[in-house]
């Protein structure tokens, strides 16, 4: 059974589908800001707990800080959506914003080498971004 919700424009949106337009809006505003290696990963076949992972790289604390504050902009006032949670900004090594259904994981090159979510969740499919970003 298919769960539908509203989006912002009133529009009616399947669950799913609100899901990969969140994950690749906050794909989109990485890049935009500079993420390098942003990745999409299609979770739904690997766990019932989120749909997509978003993954990118940050040059610096300052680039993440912005990386994170730009997506929580846009998927907030652009998309509607609201965080459930934020893991890390302090440290800035890896945010992580929790928005449900997609997870956004900001790493610096070191932190996103040591723990490898590509090869953790190897299993999980890769969203095509051509186009997107």
């Amino acid at each position: 059974m298919a769960i539908s919700i509203v989006s912002p424009s009133g529009s009616t949106v399947d669950r799913q589908e609100r899901s990969l337009q969140l994950a690749l809006a906050a794909a989109r505003t990485a890049a935009d800001n500079k993420g390098q290696n942003v990745v999409v990963l299609d979770m739904r076949e690997q766990t019932p707990i989120f749909d997509y992972f978003v993954i990118a790289t940050g040059a610096s604390r300052r680039q993440l800080h912005a990386m994170s504050e730009e997506i929580d902009n846009v998927l907030e006032k652009e998309m509607g959506d609201h965080r459930q949670g934020i893991e890390g900004y302090q440290e800035s090594h890896w945010i992580i914003l929790d928005y449900g259904d997609v997870v956004v994981h900001m790493f610096d090159e070191e932190a996103r080498s040591y723990y490898d979510l590509e090869g953790l969740w190897g299993g999980a499919k890769r969203v095509d971004l051509n186009g997107v970003i």
